[in-house]
This record gives structure tokens, C-alpha cells and sequence, in this order.
């Protein structure tokens, strides 16, 4: 807007004076009408000395230049015949520099507001009724005439043509009115003071704005270059907390952009410390029994060689795969589109397939839920692995036999699925490591490496994808065992 302002005054200056011009312009060929009416009327009927004196007196008085015409076209008198010229058209090859610039004003503001262009007044070289159209056209139409000319130095000349009595005469009336020229070049004055006043304060005024908009940008594009690059750990982008306007959330979005990046950066980078740890172990005991397994002369030492050896392929596949899973999950969830899922059905057909495949390890497990809708939006098959790896868990850490039951409730608009077992139970300051990747803590006679420590991280990963939760607490009835929480938002009415 600021930048703006000194064109929309230039473009409305310049549409004001064409208007203001033409204004001027109407008065004018309405007091020439008159005025040629009225000469021609007191010229009526009057005799050839009594019309000479009017002339005469009526064209110094007025500034105009009067002449009368005999019915065959011939002129009778002319006003600056009979006595000295009441105005002198000026001469352009006289004109001064500044008055030659102002004519050329003139020519630009006429073509840029599409002013028709005018005829050039020139007087001929005989002076008869045929020389001039409107007195033509006055004579022919018996009504008056008027026709606007430019002079050599661009002023406007106003003929104006009227019938004289009933013998066909005709009067032709000249006016000069420099006036016209002069009120329109002070106004173009005004309008060009206004305008330069407007480009000065625009200009300040985008000074300002440079320092308080463009620097703080500037500052904000060298600190993202610098995270970018990387050459320096430690860059701290700007916030601008004193500012309150979109340069303030910019800076402060920025900001909480890198330092979730470092954040993700960070975890990318401990989690590929853990990977690189976790297949370390397996991958040295692996070599080790490999690099023996060639100087074993004993049949039962190398089977047992050969199972260690086996065992260690397993764990590292395993190890594989759950890590591939969980480096997956978040950008498979953001790309996702979610469906309604019925969060009770699913358990049930979970529960069902892993007693018909005895994966249960002989534990009986109970879904217990009171009549309601149970539907939640997600992905089926990332919900069913969160219901997996927390059923796994609890039958891993259960005692031989023991209970675990899924229990779920609907409160408002959530909807809660537990997961309780009959086992030693979480201690409360371990209560956010287990949801750690490579967590270790296992059962006791847990044959080692049957487990990738990645279960419940996928789970709590998965559960926050759907805008969820996933925490460790106790149980409800106060018995020994652990109880895990997965809260998910209930789905909507279907459409």
C-alpha cells in the first residue's frame, strides 16, 4: 500500500485534470455560445457603421476577435481590422525552456488520458465563409457552431459560428482562453507537489519497513542457513519475542521447527547408536561360534555350535525386522488414510487367533467390555499390532497359567483399552523406560534374545500416530501384575 500510494495519486491527478480541463472547456463553449447569440442579434438589422463600432467595442471589451460575413461568403469586417488585435496568439519558436516543457506536459497528459487530438488553428490564406466549416454548418442549419482548435503553443481556440438576421450574414466569434491552460498547469503543479510529497513519504516509509520487516527476515535466513549447513550445533534462531506481529510467529515457528528437528536428529542418531549395539551382540556371537566351529573335532560340542549359531540368525532377523517396522511407522502413519474401526471386534478376533494358534503359552486370556460402541479412526493393521505387542508382553511376563485380561470402557469421547497380566508388575520409576527402544528388562528364564526391546516402543509410537496415549500403571484391583493403558479418540457418528 505504501509503495502504491504515490501511483494512485499520479494516475487519479492525472484523471482529475482531464476532468478538471474539460470543465473549464464547457463553461467556456457555453459563454461563447451565448455570446455569439447575443452579437448576433445586436448586429441584426443594425447598420454597416453601427456593426463596425460593436465589433469594434464588443471584441476589446471581451477579448475576441469578431467577424461578419456577407451572404455570398465574403467578409465584411473584422473586429482586428478595424482596430487593434484584443489578443495575439504566441509564437512557440518564442517560447521560454520552462514554457516549452509545460506544452510538452501538455501532449503527454492529452495522450495519456486519451484525449482526442485537435485540430490545429490556422488562419487561411483567404479569409472567406468556405475557409471556416462552421460557418458552414451555422449558415446551412441556421444554428450556432462551436468548434475547439489548438493554437501553435497548444492553447485552445474557441470558434463559435451564428446566423446574422435574415439577409445571410454570418458572424464567426475567435477566443483565446489562456486561462484554461494556465489553471490546468498550476493544478498539474499541485498534483505533481502531491505526488513527489507521497514518493518521499514512501520511501521513508520503506526504509522503516526494511529495518523492521526485511532484517529480522535476513537474520532469520542466515540462522536457517547455518542449521542447514550444520557448521555449527549450537545455532539458536532468533525468537523475537517482542514482536507481536507475523515476523514474531515466523521467528517462533522457525525456531520450534529446528529445535524438533535437533530433536528428531538426535533420536535418529541414538537410535541408530542402539541398532548398531543391539546386532553387535548377536553378530560377535555369531563369529565367535562360526570362527570355533572349524577346530571342533567333537560332534556334540559343534551341534551345539551349530544351534548357538542358529539362534544368533534368528535374533539378528528378528532384530531386523522390528527395527525396519519401527523406522516405518511414522511415515507410513502420515501418509495413511484412516478407516472406522471397531476396537472390541478387533481384540476379540485377536484373542481368538492367538488361542487357536497357542500362542497364548497356555495363559487363558479374558476381553471383558459392557455393551457400547467401541470405534475408533485408525489403521487396522497398526492397531492390531499395538494389541500384539501388548498382549505378547503380558503373556511373556505372566506366570505359568496366569490371567491376563483386555478390558474396555468408554468414557465421553474416548475410548480405553487395558491390557492387565498377573506378573511382577512395572515399578513406577520404570514406568517410562519400558517404552524406551532396546529396553532389556525381561522376564527371568526368558531365553535371551527372543525379544527385540521394540514391542511397547511401537506400541506408544503407533498409539500417539492415531492422537492417542499409551502409559503403565497399576492394577486397578490392587494385585500383583502390570496394567497397560492404550486411549484412543472414539470415532464420530457414521455419515
Amino acid at each position: 500500500m505504501v509503495n502504491v500510494l504515490p501511483l494512485v495519486l499520479l494516475g487519479g491527478g492525472v484523471i482529475y485534470l482531464d476532468v478538471y480541463r474539460k470543465q473549464l472547456l464547457d463553461e467556456r463553449f457555453k459563454l461563447a455560445l451565448v455570446e455569439a447569440q447575443i452579437i448576433a442579434e445586436a448586429l441584426a438589422g443594425a447598420s454597416d457603421a453601427r456593426q463596425a463600432a460593436l465589433l469594434i467595442q464588443l471584441g476589446k471589451e471581451q477579448k475576441l476577435r469578431l467577424r461578419l460575413y456577407d451572404g455570398e461568403g465574403a467578409l465584411e469586417a473584422d473586429s482586428f481590422a478595424l482596430a487593434p488585435p484584443s489578443f495575439t496568439l504566441a509564437d512557440p519558436e518564442t517560447e521560454t525552456r520552462p514554457q516549452r516543457f509545460a506544452r510538452k506536459l501538455d501532449e503527454w497528459s492529452d495522450r495519456l488520458v486519451g484525449a482526442p487530438p485537435l485540430p490545429v488553428y490556422r488562419e487561411p490564406a483567404e479569409d472567406r465563409l468556405a475557409a471556416w466549416p462552421e460557418l458552414e454548418r451555422a449558415q446551412k442549419e441556421s444554428l450556432t457552431q462551436i468548434v475547439l482548435r489548438h493554437a501553435p503553443d497548444r492553447t485552445h481556440v474557441i470558434n463559435a459560428a451564428a446566423p446574422v438576421g435574415l439577409r445571410g450574414e454570418t458572424l464567426l466569434l475567435t477566443r483565446n482562453p489562456t486561462d484554461i491552460v494556465e489553471a490546468v498547469r498550476r493544478a498539474r503543479t499541485l498534483v505533481f507537489a502531491a505526488v513527489l510529497a507521497a514518493l518521499a513519504i514512501s520511501t521513508l516509509l520503506s526504509l522503516f519497513l526494511a529495518r523492521t520487516i526485511v532484517n529480522p527476515l535476513r537474520t532469520l535466513v542466515q540462522a536457517a542457513v547455518r542449521v542447514r549447513q550444520g557448521r555449527d550445533r549450537q545455532v539458536e534462531v532468533p525468537r523475537l519475542p517482542q514482536r507481536r506481529d507475523e515476523i514474531g510467529l515466523l521467528a517462533r515457528a522457525i525456531s520450534d521447527m529446528t529445535a524438533a528437528l535437533r530433536q528428531r536428529i538426535d533420536a535418529v542418531e541414538s537410535f541408530a547408536a542402539d541398532v548398531a549395539h543391539e546386532i553387535k551382540n548377536p553378530l560377535a556371537s555369531l563369529r565367535n561360534a562360526t570362527e570355533t566351529l572349524g577346530r571342533v573335532e567333537d560332534p556334540a560340542l559343534r551341534a551345539q555350535l551349530l544351534d548357538i549359531a542358529r539362534h544368533d540368525v534368528r535374533r539378528i532377523d528378528r532384530l531386523i525386522t522390528e527395527i525396519s517396522d519401527a523406522s516405518r511407522i511414522d511415515a507410513e502413519l502420515s501418509r495413511a488414510t484412516f478407516a472406522r474401526v471397531d476396537l472390541l471386534s478387533l481384540t476379540r478376533a485377536i484373542v481368538g487367533n492367538l488361542e487357536d494358534r497357542a500362542q497364548n503359552e497356555g495363559h487363558p486370556i479374558r476381553v471383558e467390555a459392557s455393551a457400547g460402541d467401541y470405534t475408533v479412526l485408525g489403521e487396522p493393521s497398526r492397531l492390531e499390532r499395538v494389541l500384539v505387542n501388548l498382549l505378547d508382553n503380558a503373556v511373556s511376563f505372566s506366570p505359568p497359567r496366569g490371567e491376563v485380561v483386555v478390558s474396555l470402557a468408554r468414557t465421553g469421547g474416548r475410548v480405553a483399552l487395558s491390557v492387565t497380566d498377573s506378573g511382577p508388575g512395572i515399578a513406577p520409576d520404570r514406568r517410562e523406560t519400558v517404552f524406551r527402544r532396546f529396553h532389556s528388562l525381561r522376564p527371568e528364564g526368558e531365553d535371551f534374545g527372543n525379544h527385540s526391546g521394540l514391542g511397547l516402543a511401537i506400541a506408544r509410537s503407533i498409539a500417539e500416530a492415531h492422537d492417542g496415549t499409551l502409559t503403565a500403571t497399576d492394577r486397578s484391583d490392587g494385585a500383583p501384575g502390570a496394567r497397560l493403558l492404550l486411549d484412543l479418540p472414539a470415532a464420530g457418528p457414521a455419515r
